[in-house]
């Protein structure tokens, strides 16, 4: 299970997944399990476990508005896989958290795949997902 990983939120997606894909395997034993220089979204994993994603900002600009005028923070998200997306958003916001995109089927990222989206009290970016 991905407990929390990174995900970079990219303008250039063919040119830092080239970047990533030419060093990470070397640099942190990451195998690539997803995506390709095309995009949107590719992915690495180190002993099963997501080390990195990357995605395309314009890509999910369509599933959190507030990317469509990104602040200074939004370069980078966390993501957490969780067993229900709904009870995790729901407890988030009782502890402050602002929503940023609410719960939802995403069926083009995964056959199964359901996420929300929060911001912590400085604003960061926070993908809460089950599949």
């Amino acid at each position: 299970m991905d407990a929390l990983h990174t995900r970079l939120l990219v303008t250039r997606f063919g040119e830092s997944f080239r970047f990533y894909d030419s060093l990470l395997p070397a640099l942190t034993g990451a195998t690539r399990t997803r995506g390709d220089a095309e995009g949107p979204y590719a992915s690495w994993d180190v002993d099963g476990q997501g080390a990195l994603a990357l995605f395309d900002r314009t890509a999910m600009a369509a599933t959190v508005p507030s990317l469509r005028a990104p602040g200074p923070g939004d370069c980078t998200m966390l993501v957490s896989r969780v067993p229900d997306v709904d009870a995790a958003y729901a407890a988030c916001l009782a502890q402050g958290a602002t929503p940023a995109g609410a719960p939802a089927d995403r069926p083009e990222w995964g056959p199964t795949l359901r996420s929300a989206h929060v911001r912590d009290p400085e604003g960061n970016l926070w993908e809460l997902q089950s599949y």
